[in-house]
C-alpha cells in the first residue's frame, strides 16, 4: 500500500504534467483523449519538468515533494509516534536545509554553460517562495512569519501542503485522526481552510491504507475527522465539507440519465453525455488559480466517486478535464493508490514510472518506499 501510494501519485503526476494548467478544449485539441503516458514537450519550469526532452512517465513537482517529505519522514520517523507528533520547525528546517543546499551547488557551480546554470537556478526556484516562509517560522518570529506567509505565492489559498499530505497520511494506516493532526501541524505554508484540506488529504490516504477500506468508509473522514472543529465554526461552517457535497452533487447529476435519454448514438454515447455534464459543472466552480485548494479538492473527490474508485478511470477522467491536472491527479493516485495497493495498479504504467523516475530524475521510488514501510513496521512492533 505503500508503494502503491507513492507510485499511484507519481503515475498521475506524469500523466498529467504533459498538459498541466490546459483547458480541456485545448487538451482535446492538441492530445486527444489522453488515457496512457506521453512525453512531454512542456518548457522547462521550477515548478514543473526542470528539464527536456524527457521519456514518458517524468514527473514535476508534487513527486518532488514527495520524494523529499518521504525522506524527511525517515530521518525523524519515531517523532511521528510520540505525544503531539513531529515539530513544525523540524519539517521548516528540512525545507530551508533543501534550498540552501541548491544555493550553495550553484555557488560552487564550475564554468558558464547557460543550460546548465538555467537548470541549476530551476531546481533553486522551485523553493524559492517556500524557504523565506520556513526561515521566518523557525526563528519564531510571529510577525514576520505571518507577512511572509500572506504573500506566499501571492497570497492565495493555494494547495501547498496538499502536495505532501499524502505521505504524511501513510505513517497512520486506518488511523486518520492522527494523520490528519500532524498534516495540519505541518501545514505551515497553508491559509484559512487549505490547511483543513491539508489535513484531510493525509486523512484520506491514511483511511485508504485500511486493508478493509471501501470507498464509502474512505470518504467517511469529511463527517468523522474534525480535531480543530471546523464544524463548529459559526455562520459558514466547514468550508472543506461544502466541496465534498458540491462533489456529490456534480457525481449524482451529471450521471442523470433523462438528461441524456434522447442521445443521437451515431453523435455522442451517454458516457460522454454524462462526463461533458460533470466537467462542465466543473468549470462553473474553478476558481482564480487553478492550483486553489477547494478545487484541486473538489475535482479528486469529484473523479474519485464519479468512477466508483476505479484507478485508471479515475486518473483519465483528472487529466482530460485540465487546469491543475498533475496535482490533481497526484492527490487522487496517493489516495487510490493506498487503497488498490500497488500490484493492482496498471502495470506498464506503473513499472514506466518507476524507472523513469529512478534513471532520469533520481528518485527511487521503491526504495523509498520499502523504508518507509520499514520504518512503520518497526516503530508498529517496538
Amino acid at each position: 500500500k505503500v508503494l502503491g501510494s507513492l507510485v499511484g501519485s507519481a503515475n498521475r503526476d506524469a500523466m498529467g504534467a504533459p498538459t498541466e494548467m490546459w483547458s480541456t478544449k485545448d487538451r482535446q485539441l492538441t492530445s486527444g483523449h489522453v488515457d496512457a503516458l506521453d512525453p512531454s514537450f512542456i518548457d522547462p519550469s521550477p515548478e514543473g519538468l526542470w528539464d527536456f526532452p524527457l521519456p514518458p512517465g517524468a514527473t514535476p513537482d508534487d513527486t518532488r515533494w514527495k520524494s523529499l517529505v518521504g525522506r524527511y519522514l525517515l530521518a525523524h520517523m519515531s517523532s511521528f509516534y510520540q505525544s503531539g507528533g513531529p515539530e513544525a520547525s523540524s519539517f521548516a528546517t528540512a525545507i530551508l536545509d533543501a534550498y540552501q543546499q541548491e544555493v550553495q551547488q550553484l555557488k560552487q557551480m564550475p564554468g558558464t554553460d547557460p543550460g546548465d546554470i538555467e537548470y541549476k537556478v530551476r531546481r533553486l526556484t522551485w523553493l524559492q517562495e517556500w524557504a523565506p516562509v520556513a526561515e521566518e517560522f523557525i526563528k519564531g518570529d510571529l510577525e514576520r512569519y505571518n507577512y511572509a506567509l500572506h504573500r506566499f505565492y501571492g497570497g492565495d489559498l493555494l494547495c501547498a501542503g496538499m502536495l505532501y499530505a499524502p505521505v504524511l497520511g501513510l505513517p497512520y494506516p486506518a488511523d486518520p485522526g492522527s494523520a490528519y493532526k500532524t498534516a495540519y501541524r505541518l501545514a505551515i505554508f497553508d491559509q484559512g481552510y487549505a490547511r483543513d484540506i491539508t489535513g484531510l488529504t493525509a486523512a484520506l490516504v491514511s483511511a485508504a491504507m485500511d486493508v478493509n477500506a471501501t470507498p464509502e468508509s474512505v470518504v467517511e473522514v469529511f463527517r468523522t475527522v474534525d480535531p480543530h472543529d471546523y464544524f463548529r465554526s459559526r455562520l459558514f461552517g466547514r468550508a472543506a465539507f461544502k466541496t465534498f457535497r458540491s462533489a456529490q452533487y456534480i457525481v449524482h447529476y451529471a450521471k442523470d440519465t433523462t438528461r441524456c435519454a434522447n442521445l443521437d448514438p451515431g453523435i455522442q454515447s451517454i458516457e460522454d453525455c454524462f462526463l461533458e455534464k460533470a466537467f462542465s459543472m466543473l468549470d462553473e466552480q474553478n476558481q482564480h488559480s487553478p492550483a486553489h485548494a477547494q478545487e484541486i479538492l473538489l475535482v479528486s473527490l469529484t473523479a474519485m466517486m464519479y468512477h466508483g474508485f476505479d484507478f485508471q478511470s479515475a486518473m483519465e477522467f483528472i487529466t482530460n478535464y485540465g487546469r491543475d491536472n498533475d496535482t490533481s491527479g497526484a492527490v487522487t493516485g496517493a489516495v487510490l493508490g493506498a487503497f488498490h495497493g500497488f500490484e493492482k495498479l496498471p502495470n506498464q504504467i506503473k513499472l514506466q514510472v518507476i524507472n523513469t523516475n529512478k534513471v532520469h530524475l533520481g528518485i527511487d521510488l521503491e526504495d523509498l518506499a520499502a523504508s518507509i514501510t520499514d520504518g512503520i513496521i518497526a516503530q508498529a512492533t517496538s
